[in-house]
């Protein structure tokens, strides 16, 4: 049996990586399942998995919480602490899907117990990167990439043979203004941005796929990840999205990873890693695509790529100011108080205003993420003016 904990249970991550541990009830034990504020799901997973502990980190619905689990083995607990708490449980395999810089400490935290963290919150190495790969090393602990894209690149470098690869290509859907024109971006709806053409995935990142911001933090994470150089890192709009990703070798060999748009596909590879498990997604049907498409991304429409990249050159805190600069002006598009085309220009500001400073720690890095929050925050009247 190994010992498995599940920051962010509740999310789409979350209850993907529920359901394939309720497929496997026999070979995993779970210690925590760490949720946001849904009790009542967090409770019906804690009972369907005897969860040793159940997590809120919403301390207001800590009554409704141990309510729904009176009668059962499974412990309570609330609030921020109570999360970095349960995330430093000693466990074989820890999930990292607590969304935005709310997940950083609890992720160092699981790092540190030098076991196996399946990484799926983008900002830990977006937003911390030096932070977090230092903290890496000194436990002796093993980063699994849960993006699909970069655990697309993981799995097509099994050889790991670093020293010939020549670059790595992530793929893109495109999202739902793919062929859109920029006067109808402008006008774009959070409805609009929202209908993601490919997967099912939670409101923030739906808009970034939107914007492409995600894709941005991809290339960031993928940097860190591999120990890459921003200008090996390319980009590919792939509207099918079956090849999540590519790695190029220097002998002209191309390996790619091809799936169905399933986010149960690479959480199950890093849950079982190194081997492999068994799951209920969609086989792929090659036939049923009459030809796949790739193409360039359109960085005039989409400028997040281009932001991302010179946020990624820059170093420093450069990245964690963008990607908290986005999370406010994501909050504000859906709210309707900026346009969808906002969202870049909010972010380029906060990046031209704040600049590279340096952040050596994690306290720096959240120092200047909520500068940047801040700094978001006040532009945003503006922009809906």
């Amino acid at each position: 049996m190994r010992t498995v904990t599940v920051l962010g249970s509740t999310g789409s991550i979350g209850c993907s990586t529920v359901d394939l541990l309720e497929q496997a009830r026999d070979r995993y034990q779970v210690r925590a399942l760490v949720g946001g504020k849904n009790a009542a799901r967090l409770a019906e997973q804690a009972k369907s998995l005897n969860a040793e502990l159940a997590v809120l980190a919403d301390e207001s619905a800590v009554e409704e919480l141990r309510s729904l689990l009176s009668g059962t083995k499974t412990k309570v607990a609330c609030g921020r602490q109570a999360v970095i708490d349960a995330a430093g449980l000693p466990a074989d395999w820890t999930m990292a899907a607590i969304t935005g810089a709310a997940g950083l400490e609890p992720t160092l935290a699981s790092v540190k117990n030098g076991n196996a963290v399946a990484l799926a919150n983008k900002e830990a190495l977006v937003c911390a990167g030096d932070v977090m790969l230092r903290a890496v090393d000194a436990a002796g602990a093993t980063l699994l990439p849960v993006d699909s894209e970069h655990n697309a690149v993981f799995q097509a470098m099994a050889d790991r043979q670093m020293d010939q690869v020549e670059k790595i290509i992530l793929t893109a859907s495109g999202g739902p203004f793919r062929k859109a024109s920029v006067a109808e971006m402008e006008a774009a709806t959070p409805a609009q941005a929202l209908k993601h053409p490919t997967w099912t995935m939670g409101a923030k990142i739906s808009i970034d796929s939107a914007t492409m911001f995600n894709k941005g933090l991809e290339v960031i994470e993928a940097a860190r990840i591999f120990g890459l150089t921003e200008d090996r890192i390319d980009v590919l709009v792939h509207p099918q999205s079956v090849v999540h990703g590519m790695v190029q070798y220097t002998d002209g060999s191309l390996i790619a990873q091809m799936g169905s748009a399933d986010m149960r596909i690479p959480i199950a590879h890093t849950l079982a890693w190194p081997k492999r498990m068994a799951t209920t997604s969609p086989r792929l049907d090659l036939v049923a695509f009459a030809t796949l498409e790739f193409a360039a991304p359109d960085e005039q429409r989409f400028p997040a790529l281009r932001l991302a990249r010179e946020a990624l050159r820059a170093g420093g805190a450069a990245s964690a100011i963008l990607s908290a600069a986005n999370e406010v002006a994501v909050e504000a598009f859906l709210n309707k108080q900026i346009g969808f085309l906002d969202i870049a220009r909010v972010v380029e500001r906060v990046m031209t205003k704040l600049g590279a400073p340096s952040a050596d720690t994690l306290d720096a890095v959240l120092h200047w993420d909520a500068e940047a929050r801040r700094e978001a925050l006040a532009l945003t009247p503006a922009h809906a003016a």
